[in-house]
């Protein structure tokens, strides 16, 4: 007879690391059945997607709006199911405004829940702690100052790992990533990451493109700018973003495969903040990293995000390892300047290095989908039962 457990991730890197822990778990009990909320590494990994989570994936106070309709008939289908099920356990990644709603009908219903990839209640809301440890049995967290966080707030937290450290790796060479995509390797090679969401891609694609011809006309060798697509943004996005028309003013490649190969083998790269910084850090290449949101959305945002520093590789090392841009700050010539000092500066470019090396070493060991999917598997017929030990 088959486990029934339910998973909701509602954003692309949850989508992964949601894949990759139900992979581990069923390692550990083979006969899991699940069902849930997801994208297309979640339906890989064998997964019932109830409802895509490409329809409730959104970040912004006024953005929610727009999708509400979708965001109420998930959740109710959901709740529903949960009730009708019962199943062994909910597992949410991130998500919390959704998740932590249905982590409390699933309190009442008598059903575990672990929270994996917590909320970062840390930066803002930090009120939404009580909630998680109320409606929550364990939480499996992936920065390393997470778990003393929440453990000095009364709520069941383990470090497992941060599950980028179990994937990001280039697997071929600069020279044979430019042979396979008929690049000249002796040019520089720029990496735009303009982020997976349309409003991202909207926001900073055209200013990323900017740059890179602000870039062009101050470089001495003609660079190649590249553009890891992303399997959820379609090219005609990237089109009507302004690829097309730069194409006639700077070399751009779109690359649909080998995307850690790509920010392996660049120079520098221009990056939304977001996970992918971590990914670039992890690869060791140089990074400026920008960001802008509509404007009564920075404003609100201000008044309740109280954290230092806006990019995830500042926040772990406390400092500001890479340059980060924000709102205004977000111009062409400004990420310009710092991309050229990245790629010409050398001395600029090992202290960025061994920046990365140090928060390289403060993530951990990999390992982190099996460490988290121990804690998940322990709570299936547990109800209600706190896991205390975690190994890493």
């Amino acid at each position: 007879m088959s486990t029934e457990i339910m998973i909701v991730a509602g954003e692309a890197s949850g989508d992964l690391h949601g894949s990759r822990l139900i992979t581990a778990m069923r390692a550990r009990q083979p006969d899991l059945l699940v069902s849930g909320i997801g994208g297309v590494e979640l339906a890989a990994a064998g997964v019932d997607i109830l409802f895509p989570s490409s329809k409730i994936a959104v970040v912004g106070f006024f953005e929610v709006i727009s999708h509400l309709a979708d965001i109420i008939t998930a959740q109710k289908l959901l709740r529903r199911r949960l009730a009708e099920h019962r199943p062994r356990l909910l597992i949410l990644i991130d998500f919390p405004d959704f998740n932590l709603m249905l982590a409390a009908k699933a309190k009442k219903l008598g059903i575990p829940v672990f929270y994996y990839i917590s909320p970062q209640v840390w930066a803002w809301r930090s009120g939404r702690v009580k909630t998680i440890g109320r409606v929550t049995d364990t939480i499996g967290v992936i920065l390393p100052f997470e778990e003393d966080f929440y453990r000095s707030r009364g709520v069941a937290a383990h470090y497992v790992g941060h599950p980028l450290l179990d994937s990001v790796r280039a697997d071929i060479s600069r020279k044979a990533f430019c042979t396979m995509f008929d690049i000249d390797a002796s040019r520089p090679l720029i990496g735009i990451l303009p982020g997976s969401r349309t409003k991202e891609i909207r926001q900073l694609l055209p200013i990323f493109l900017e740059a890179a011809a602000v870039y062009q006309r101050r470089a001495a060798t003609r660079p190649v700018f590249l553009i890891p697509q992303a399997s959820t943004v379609a090219e005609e996005e990237l089109a009507d973003n302004g690829v097309d028309r730069y194409r006639s003013i700077i070399d751009i490649r779109i690359i649909t495969s080998r995307r850690y190969d790509l920010m392996a083998a660049c120079d520098a790269v221009m990056a939304a903040s977001g996970t992918v910084t971590l990914e670039v850090l992890l690869l060791g290449t140089p990074m400026v990293v920008a960001y802008k949101l509509s404007p009564l959305t920075y404003q609100i945002g201000r008044l309740l995000v109280n954290v230092p520093y806006f990019a995830l590789v500042n926040l772990i090392a406390g400092d500001e390892v890479v340059p980060e841009l924000l709102q205004n700050e977000a111009r062409a010539d400004r990420i310009s300047d710092e991309l050229y000092q990245l790629v010409h500066d050398p001395l600029r470019r090992a202290r960025m290095k061994e920046d990365f090396a140090r928060v390289r070493g403060l993530l951990g060991s990999a390992g982190a989908s099996d460490r988290a999917a121990d804690l998940a598997v322990s709570l299936i017929g547990g109800a209600g039962r706190r896991t205390t030990e975690v190994r890493q």
